[in-house]
């Protein structure tokens, strides 16, 4: 889906988990402002990290006067979703992989995964 394999680095995952909570548009002036109440970052800076995260495909941005305004491609769940078959295909052995997590879910993972499959039964998903 996106050219992404990998988690986001430390300030890609901040951007764009603010970009996540807008559900709207933003500039990389209202990024900044925002991120401003907790840390010290220049303009420069944010402008980079939305720059690179629109070339990996996670930020579609239109031209608004002499600046940008972003926003994301797909939701945070959607992102989430192609890491884990990222993971899950650079496992090696699929169904070792996937017993292993199912080894490890915690009763409300449990009971989420139960309702998911209700949603999307096996074999009704697109190839």
């Amino acid at each position: 889906m996106w050219g992404m394999r990998r988690p986001l680095g430390e300030l890609e995952a901040t951007v764009m988990d603010r970009m996540w909570s807008y559900h709207r548009p933003a500039s990389v002036r209202d990024v900044l402002e925002d991120l401003r109440r907790e840390r010290e970052i220049a303009y420069t800076t944010v402008m980079t990290v939305m720059d690179k995260l629109h070339t990996k495909g996670l930020l579609r941005r239109e031209p608004v006067g002499r600046a940008y305004v972003y926003e994301p491609v797909a939701t945070k769940e959607a992102y989430s979703a192609e890491l884990m078959r990222h993971a899950l295909a650079a496992g090696g052995n699929r169904a070792a992989t996937l017993v292993h997590f199912l080894e490890r879910l915690t009763p409300e993972e449990a009971a989420a995964l139960e309702a998911a499959l209700q949603v999307v039964p096996p074999g009704s998903r697109r190839p």
